[in-house]
């Protein structure tokens, strides 16, 4: 992506009111700690009327290099925030890190502390590959990095390995042994391996998290990542009966238009079936649910497309004819055409059409 259409999607993002745009990589190359800094200047100074800014942050790896390239690009923001990480489970010290476990608590607690003498009011920490680590491990440097200044702790589960159950189990095990913990954000980081990122998300919000990492329409590393749109819309639907009167205050208008900004600019083509945001999330074409649309849309749209910004170009244009097309849709698309049969024209049409559609899509 082009310099001018990343500034339009972080434009986007603050429209839809997110607290936090996760902007990139400083340390990672000149382009990269170029936009985090233009960002951070433009996007995180750009206070509306009523106080809102979102925090700008960047990502690091827990070293003074890294740090010191995020400070120098985010120190520009009204509310700047570094993203710092380190892996936490055996197999990712042993072979990646080649460090043992007092070495990488060490170095997270003095990496946290060095972060926060630089300036940085919000200091997020995460544990890469949380959900294989040991839970014992876990509860010690979680409270070490608290102890050393971290503001906000995320659980990653990078591989995307946990269901949903053993996902809010952890969540739940963290909050119960984790020295300080109610005195920082508890957030979590789903990867969407085995398809369960926005469930694993949604049960670690059950569980009591407040701060989820998202992405538009779930784009992100090998499978991807949960996707906002899925999160939000869930908490807007059921957040208050079923997920603890849990709130988002994005702005679902802007939703469909930030999507498909993403999904151009990208490259990265959504399937036709994605929830909330696919081609065909508000669409009807068996003829039983047809019906029920005609009555009623609440029979079988349980979110309303102009929720999420989505403007049918007619009253039925959700209506699409196939081989399980019932005649009520038929004659509804006929007189959309300007063609109004009688009963005995219609039903020879229709058969007509059944035969047709059988054969090859008809849209």
């Amino acid at each position: 992506m082009t310099i001018k259409q990343k500034m339009d999607i972080a434009s986007q993002l603050a429209k839809l009111g997110v607290d936090v745009i996760e902007v990139g990589f400083p340390a990672a190359s000149q382009a990269e700690f170029d936009l985090v800094k233009l960002v951070a200047q433009k996007i995180g100074n750009n206070i509306d009327e009523e106080g809102y800014v979102p925090m700008i942050c960047g990502l690091a790896r827990s070293t003074k290099e890294d740090i010191d390239k995020a400070w120098e690009s985010l120190k520009y923001a009204n509310k700047p925030m570094i993203h710092m990480f380190i892996a936490t489970s055996d197999i990712h010290m042993k072979y990646k890190l080649n460090m043992n476990r007092e070495e990488v608590v060490e170095r997270a607690r003095s990496m946290v502390a060095y972060a926060r003498s630089l300036g940085f009011e919000h200091v997020r920490f995460s544990l890469e590959d949380a959900t294989r680590s040991d839970k014992e491990f876990v509860y010690h440097i979680i409270g070490e990095v608290i102890k050393a200044g971290a503001t906000c702790i995320c659980v990653a589960d990078t591989v995307g390995c946990n269901l949903p159950n053993e996902f809010a189990q952890l969540i739940v095990d963290i909050k119960t042994n984790t020295l300080g913990i109610q005195n920082v954000i508890l957030a979590v980081h789903c990867h969407n391996d085995l398809g369960l990122a926005t469930a694993n998300t949604l049960a670690g919000i059950c569980a009591g998290v407040r701060q989820v990492d998202v992405t538009i329409n779930g784009i992100g590393e090998r499978a991807g990542n949960a996707s906002l749109e899925e999160i939000v819309m869930a908490i807007k639907c059921r957040g208050e009966e079923v997920l603890g009167d849990v709130y988002t205050g994005i702005n679902t208008k802007h939703i469909f238009t930030t999507s498909n900004m993403v999904e151009e600019y990208s490259g990265l083509k959504l399937q036709p079936h994605k929830a909330i945001v696919g081609a065909n999330a508000f669409t009807h074409e068996s003829g039983i649910h047809q019906d029920g649309i005609l009555k009623n849309k609440g029979t079988y749209e349980f979110i309303s497309p102009e929720d999420v910004g989505f403007i049918r170009a007619s009253e039925h244009d959700g209506i699409r004819l196939g081989k399980l097309s019932g005649r009520h849709a038929l004659k509804i698309k006929m007189l959309e055409l300007g063609y109004n049969f009688e009963e005995k024209q219609l039903e020879d049409l229709f058969w007509r059409f059944k035969s047709m559609a059988g054969r090859k899509k008809v849209n």
